[in-house]
């Protein structure tokens, strides 16, 4: 009998041991998915329509854009690294795919040619900062800058209309059984992503150069090339945010996206993701995208100014990394234990 109540003892402990584990090693994740539910019950409560379903599915709709760039954006801060220039390239990207179908350019064609502006854009700015070892902060600010206004150069200011009759609006304004288009491309991004960084070789590599770097390269990995390759990924990924936003919209313009990589690099921090590198989880990124997206949406319905919904998200954001810190913190000194 001493022995049944030895092993039983044993594997209670062992069980409660995997909770703690667990509990530990996902208290970022754990803590921005208790918060969304703590909003979505908030707003909720203060709001007739939050819950409706017309107000869900167009809340999915609208937060498509960020859940896509934040989740390449996940990998790109998961190295260390940071891209500023995602709003930008949106923006180039939204214009000319708007002059692209004016000038009778089949939307495939358009579509393909964005893309691969996306990718270019990205290994460019990627190069800089794999390859030349300039800080990213200083390399993305200056295509923040250039892109811009390469944008603004082209379009003059103004809008350009696409035309309703084309299927490229489509994209952002297109239904798949009875849910948003673009918020289908959205979630098919992030499930991709969260395969490819937890399940790859290559997701292993980006968690490893945010932690070493030093020990990745000693261990025969070409740390350049995947430095290199984060950046092509914001790239292509605020590409295909640009093609949703203009085809929501059906016009292209330089103002788009204008904050648009703060919201992005919020939502990434918000869901816990390291911003000193060593540690991203995509699971975080879509709950802190649709954090955000809640949070301006449930102001708007409680009649709130939406400059009041800038001011809620700083504080939100210094308030996530605040204690995602302490969070990790502890669990780094539990472990130790």
């Amino acid at each position: 009998m001493s022995d049944e109540r030895t092993i039983k003892v044993a594997a209670s402990n062992a069980g409660s041991g995997e909770l703690q584990d667990f509990l530990i090693g996902n208290a970022p994740v754990l803590s921005i998915a208790a918060f969304f539910i703590l909003v979505c019950l908030i707003f909720s409560i203060i709001t007739d329509s939050f819950l409706t379903q017309v107000n869900l599915l167009n809340l999915l709709r609208q937060s498509a854009p960020i859940l896509i760039v934040a989740t390449a954006m996940t990998f790109v801060i998961t190295t260390g690294g940071i891209d500023l220039s995602v709003g930008s390239n949106l923006a180039l990207v939204n214009a000319l795919a708007a002059i692209s179908l004016a000038a009778g350019l089949p939307w495939p064609v358009v579509v393909l040619l964005m893309l691969t502006l996306g990718v270019v854009m990205g290994a460019v700015q990627g190069y800089f900062v794999a390859y030349e070892g300039i800080p990213a902060f200083i390399v993305t600010l200056a295509g923040l800058s250039a892109i811009r206004g390469l944008a603004l150069l082209l379009t003059e200011g103004y809008s350009i209309p696409i035309s309703g009759d084309t299927w490229f609006v489509q994209i952002g304004r297109g239904w798949l059984l009875g849910v948003p288009l673009p918020a289908i491309i959205a979630f098919a991004v992030a499930a991709i992503g969260y395969i490819v960084l937890t399940q790859t070789r290559y997701g292993r590599y980006v968690t490893g150069i945010g932690s070493n770097v030093e020990a990745v390269r000693r261990a025969g990995v070409n740390v350049r090339q995947h430095i290199l390759s984060v950046y092509m990924l914001t790239g292509v990924a605020a590409a295909i945010a640009g093609l949703v936003i203009a085809a929501r919209l059906g016009s292209g313009s330089s103002n788009a996206g204008v904050g648009f990589e703060l919201e992005v690099i919020a939502a990434v921090v918000l869901g816990g993701t390291n911003l000193f590198g060593g540690r991203g989880t995509i699971v975080g990124t879509v709950l802190g995208a649709l954090t955000i997206a809640v949070i301006g949406n449930g102001l708007i319905l409680a009649h709130i100014s939406p400059f009041f919904t800038q001011i809620v998200t700083g504080l939100i954001i210094l308030l996530a990394i605040w204690l995602n810190t302490r969070l990790f913190n502890q669990a780094s000194r539990m472990r130790r234990r």
